[in-house]
């Protein structure tokens, strides 16, 4: 038995992560699941978008499965997707971008995955608070360049460390080794770059050297875009620094199908959390609307991690099957409104063919 850590969140996400569940258990898997808080209804009870119980859960699973969580713009809170990763130290995003046949794009064929840093440059929402060394490092350099701020402008950190963008990019040249996958890109800007950005390519070039047998090319965020809405199929693995890389696995998302069909995961050196790359969606939360597949292929995701490919190879098999014949699916990628399902409709169906295989396979 696994021992699955669920965070429903906020919006939709309780009925999606339901969803995921009853077609993650029409594999047979066999999971004790553990519910725990996070996100925006969290802080309105306790005071804390991310309670220290819910951390420890988390801690103590096998894996976590994790709901979209509402930031409220403006909030008095850090955000807690940024700070689940921190606390947990969940270094490395992987979202996986496949144009499955059937949906709605221009460029089919389409398989692609994203590997983004989690926990610096800015995508740790404030891992370095006023007090630690780094800021004040940054903030004394400021003031020794001799040049006042003014009063009407921002500072915005980033941070970006060898150690850090050394084991990121390890982690995403094994996972190309490991997943069948033959090339690396590192996206940074190009012209007029930051030290930051400059260190992330120098290091991530740097440790390619360990990986001959997978080749490893720098293309310029700006061209990155371009190619990207031209030819997506030249593309294996991106690997981006956090800030970047939120925004190209988005792109990517729109390039097969939107962010209904975009899988993720977090992963960390002993920790794993997986979630969907799409948000709280508040305003559908309660109308059966919302497309589950996201979730439910970060759940594949997750049951590959746990060692039971073959349980992932029935679920990924299944939203194929059932996108491919386009007769149950949700508002977002259905091919005709008569093929238009609620959330628990695509999900009950998926578990059905699910079933369905696992019986015709033991038959066999």
């Amino acid at each position: 038995m696994y021992n699955i850590a669920v965070i429903p969140g906020d919006g939709i996400g309780p009925e999606l992560t339901e969803a995921a569940i009853a077609v993650l258990e029409a594999t047979g898997i066999n999971c004790h699941w553990q519910v725990a808080e996070m996100g925006h209804g969290a802080w309105e009870r306790y005071g804390n978008p991310v309670p220290a119980k819910t951390l420890a859960t988390m801690r103590s699973s096998d894996a976590s499965l994790k709901g979209p969580c509402t930031t409220v713009r403006g909030a008095p809170y850090r955000s807690a997707n940024v700070t689940f990763r921190v606390e947990l130290d969940l270094f490395a995003s992987v979202r996986p971008c496949k144009a499955y046949p059937g949906v709605r794009t221009l460029f089919p064929g389409t398989d692609l995955v994203v590997i983004r840093g989690n926990t610096e440059d800015r995508a740790g929402g404030g891992q370095f608070p006023a007090g630690s060394p780094h800021t004040q490092a940054i903030i004394q350099a400021v003031r020794n360049a001799g040049k006042p701020i003014p009063l009407d402008a921002a500072l915005s950190l980033a941070i970006c460390t060898r150690a850090g963008t050394t084991r990121l990019a390890r982690f995403a040249f094994n996972y190309a080794r490991t997943n069948g996958r033959h090339k690396v890109t590192v996206g940074v800007k190009a012209g007029g770059a930051s030290h930051m950005e400059i260190l992330f390519w120098r290091v991530c070039e740097e440790t390619s050297k360990e990986f001959p047998d997978i080749e490893c090319e720098n293309e310029a965020i700006d061209a990155l875009c371009l190619q990207l809405v031209r030819r997506p199929q030249r593309f294996d693995v991106l690997l981006l620094p956090g800030g970047y890389g939120g925004l190209i696995s988005d792109l990517c998302a729109g390039l097969v199908g939107g962010l209904g069909m975009a899988g993720g995961a977090n992963y960390g050196d002993d920790l794993a959390v997986f979630e969907a790359a799409h948000g709280s969606a508040p305003k559908y939360a309660g109308l059966n609307k919302a497309n589950p597949m996201a979730l439910i292929l970060s759940g594949a995701l997750m049951l590959r991690h746990l060692g039971e490919a073959r349980a992932a190879d029935q679920v990924e098999a299944a939203v194929a099957a059932q996108v491919a014949e386009g007769q149950c699916l949700t508002y977002d990628v259905a091919p005709t409104s008569k093929a238009v399902r609620g959330t628990h409709e695509v999900a009950d169906e998926l578990a059905k063919r699910i079933r369905r295989s696992t019986n015709k396979t033991a038959r066999l």
